[in-house]
């Protein structure tokens, strides 16, 4: 287990004790545990911290290498800060058809922000995806697990201005 100690990263604190809370509930439970236990991870401290992943995989008795593999081919998990809303533009084919690049730029100009950046505040994350099974809807966007379709560039700066607002 780790130490009872926090860690500075990029200007922000890790509280380790936070940590260990979550991964005494996991002690040697192995793989079958790791996408729970990450999941945890990623609420607690917005991202996984880099500085987990080596607990993690005591905790598992697994090598880290694993436990960071697993963090990076999952879009879920992150290991940088996440905005408090997370907007996913869809870039399928139907809703490319119905004009996806349109949402994408309207999303780009009201946010201030490219696919795969997080506001400095961070309020907004902005990533696209290739599709989000919801083609009847074209164009799609998420905000936070809440599908929103049929979109057109005002739509969507509106919505954005209630979430902006808060």
């Amino acid at each position: 287990m780790t130490s009872s100690l926090e860690i500075a990263t990029a200007g922000q604190k890790i509280d380790l004790n936070r940590l260990e809370s979550i991964l005494s509930k996991y002690y040697k439970r192995g793989r079958d545990a790791l996408i729970s236990v990450l999941q945890e991870v990623q609420v607690e401290y917005g991202r996984i911290p880099q500085e987990s992943i080596e607990p993690i995989a005591d905790t598992l008795n697994l090598f880290p290498s694993e436990v960071y593999g697993v963090v990076t081919f999952y879009p879920q998990f992150s290991l940088t800060p996440q905005g408090k809303c997370t907007i996913q533009a869809c870039r399928g084919t139907t809703c490319h058809v119905k004009g996806a690049d349109k949402i994408i730029s309207t999303i780009e100009n009201t946010t201030k922000l490219k696919e795969g950046e997080t506001s400095s505040d961070l309020k907004f994350t902005f990533k696209t995806v290739t599709c989000v099974g919801t083609c009847a809807l074209a164009p799609v966007m998420v905000i936070n697990n809440k599908f929103l379709g049929k979109l057109y560039p005002k739509k969507v700066a509106d919505i954005l201005s209630q979430y902006e607002k808060g």
